[in-house]
């Protein structure tokens, strides 16, 4: 079940590295960690995957993109976006048992996700963001409640949240949200954490 604090990785806004960043996280007791990583090699991207497996022995370890590196190094599976591989053929390379979340930014592309096998939808981005160049434009926390009213999937709220528009996200129907500037630049990452775990209690 995908609830709570989703936690995703960011090289650039880390401070002790990534994987200090994950181990943190999973002690803190997030259920899902994601991987995400644009400006690696192959080679890296397999390593540094590897190495957070062992740390999510009992999180839902998710790689963004790559279905090969979520394949080579068994995760439990991958998030899509609009302009990568289709869902129905990451779904027939990762099996019925992978989990698969897509990146939605509207109504027709949460309707269309849903019916090719996604697993959840990260609804992207709710407000406006700087961690993710190529987000687009904001389509607020109104979009969680349009899609919520049809989708039987988990949403996972992203972009631009913060302690200040959090509590407005899950209003607003979100089963997870995810704030990476808000946690990582934290003086205190696995407080900021569980602060916004327990808007899902």
């Amino acid at each position: 079940m995908i609830k709570g604090y989703y936690f995703i990785t960011d090289s650039g806004l880390s401070r002790q590295g990534i994987l200090s960043d994950v181990s943190l996280a999973v002690k803190s007791g997030v259920g899902v960690v994601q991987y995400r990583e644009k400006n690696a090699s192959t080679k890296k991207l397999f390593e540094e995957a590897s190495a957070l497996r062992k740390i999510c022995r009992e999180t839902l370890l998710i790689i963004n993109d790559r279905i090969d590196i979520a394949l080579a190094v068994s995760a439990g599976g991958v998030h899509i976006g609009q302009d990568d591989m289709p869902v129905k053929e990451a779904r027939r390379l990762l099996g019925k048992d992978r989990v698969i979340g897509v990146t939605v930014h509207n109504e027709n592309e949460a309707r269309e996700a849903e019916s090719h096998g996604a697993d959840y939808l990260g609804v992207s981005p709710v407000f406006g963001t700087s961690t993710k160049k190529d987000a687009g434009e904001a389509c607020g926390p109104a979009m969680i409640k349009k899609i919520k009213s049809f989708s039987s999937l988990p949403l996972v709220a992203i972009g631009g949240i913060n302690f200040d528009n959090a509590r407005e996200v899950a209003s607003a129907g979100a089963d997870a949200l995810c704030a990476i500037s808000a946690v990582l630049l934290s003086d205190d990452p696995a407080g900021a954490i569980r602060r916004f775990q327990k808007l899902f209690v």
